[in-house]
């Protein structure tokens, strides 16, 4: 079972920078686009840290490895980074899947749009965690990455936005290493149509709220806290 995702924050530059830590008593199996940890695997930990707009880090799995360390999360996990305030997290529930996202559209562009000449540094990033109740097959787990993308841009469409996403979003799909093995994760499948509507509803949720990037808030805005992000869920 993975647990409610943790509110801390690490110093950097003389700032609390926030993160999100989700932890599992045991090995889940999973399947990520994340700069750390990506593909598919047994993993133990998500890490979804907020950093400023300027980042430039051409080694972005090092530095997550690092931040991961830091707050000694043991054993291979996944690493995502966003621009978004990780404390504005949106968690949904719906037939005991679990989806929590953290919602930026500042960037948004047709996932089959010409390549434009640069990109306005504005907030963007759509990072979607996902918790499956039941053993999902390798297939199964490719296809839930494509259902929770297709449900993450019909809540973009829904909310009048012109793209299917942005350049830099990701998704991450765990499930329990043993049961029975769910072949499919399609729409209409028994475990990808809850993961649908959890996903729509929480980006759904997220998008509908003004959004600015953590690094353009005032110093000192927010109060550097360490508390558990169920209090924020289902607002």
């Amino acid at each position: 079972m993975l647990s409610e995702p943790i509110l801390t924050s690490r110093a950097e530059d003389g700032r609390h920078v926030p993160l999100l830590v989700w932890r599992s008593g045991a090995p889940l199996r999973a399947v990520s686009s994340g700069p750390l940890g990506g593909g598919i695997g047994v993993r133990r930990w998500v890490l979804n840290a907020t950093v400023p707009m300027s980042y430039d880090r051409e080694d972005p799995a090092a530095h997550l490895a690092s931040l991961a360390a830091e707050l000694a999360l043991d054993g291979p996990g996944v690493g995502l980074l966003t621009g978004v305030d990780v404390t504005e997290v949106v968690a949904r529930t719906d037939t005991g899947v679990r989806a929590w996202a953290t919602v930026g559209l500042g960037t948004p562009v047709p996932a089959a749009a010409p390549t434009p000449a640069a990109l306005a540094q504005r907030v963007g990033t759509v990072n979607i965690v996902v918790y499956v109740p039941a053993r999902l097959a390798d297939s199964a787990l490719v296809n839930a990455v494509a259902t929770a993308t297709e449900a993450k841009t019909q809540a973009i469409t829904e909310l009048g936005v012109p793209g299917t996403g942005t350049p830099t979003d990701a998704v991450t799909v765990l499930c329990p290493v043993v049961g029975p093995e769910a072949a499919y994760g399609g729409p209409r499948s028994t475990w990808g149509a809850p993961l649908a509507r959890a996903v729509h509803a929480a980006v759904l949720a997220g998008g509908a709220r003004p959004v600015v990037p953590w690094s353009e808030q005032l110093r000192g805005a927010k109060s550097t806290r360490s508390a558990v992000v169920g209090a924020f869920n289902d607002r």
